[in-house]
């Protein structure tokens, strides 16, 4: 099972800029889009200031077709500029810093510090949320739940790979609609709530 695309870009190399960039393209649009999408902005830019000189159109241009591409191109040259007169082109290493950004909510947060900055966070996507509930881990009814929960619950040495591993398994075996229970490692310790159907 192939890693999602924004960790595989912090594995490559760990820029926190180019995390935050991959984890804004990536939102409601599927891996193989934002993996070739990212790849081709990255081929143009990798700091804040390289990207503004770009014109949106351009930038839409290279990111499409991303969901939302050209709001997307606005919203990256906002955060830029932003970035580059409030924290001399740096990504910052806090997660409140972080939430102050155009675009940016908990789940880009987290993810900007976990795999970006290797510092704890726990962040929490539809997979995350969706499997935590499923399985009977925690019962919330919002991501932003899910995620006060499991800094509750979980030991933090999973907190950074969590994440990973839910988002892989719910591409792959937990799907939202007919989940892939016959093929499930752990379907003796889930609790399938909500789950009415299954292959």
């Amino acid at each position: 099972m192939r890693l999602p695309i924004v960790t595989e870009i912090s594995q490559r190399q760990r820029s926190p800029f180019e995390v935050l960039v991959a984890t804004i393209l990536s939102l409601r649009t599927k891996d193989e889009v934002t993996r070739s999408a990212s790849k081709r902005l990255f081929e143009k830019v990798s700091t804040p200031a390289e990207l503004i000189a770009l014109s949106e159109s351009q930038i839409a241009e290279t990111i499409f077709p991303v969901g939302f591409y050209k709001t997307k191109a606005k919203t990256l040259i906002e955060l830029c500029k932003k970035l580059l007169n409030d924290y001399e082109g740096n990504v910052p290493d806090d997660l409140d810093e972080l939430l102050k950004l155009k675009g940016v909510g908990r789940k880009t947060a987290n993810l900007v510090m976990t795999l970006g900055f290797g510092k704890l966070g726990v962040c929490v996507d539809t997979h995350v949320h969706r499997i935590s509930n499923r399985v009977g881990y925690v019962k919330t009814r919002t991501p932003e739940q899910t995620e006060m929960a499991l800094r509750e619950k979980l030991p933090k040495k999973y907190w950074i790979e969590y994440n990973d591993l839910l988002v892989t398994w719910g591409q792959n075996v937990c799907r939202p609609i007919s989940p892939l229970c016959s093929k499930c490692a752990i379907l003796n310790y889930c609790c399938r709530i909500g789950v009415n159907r299954s292959r």
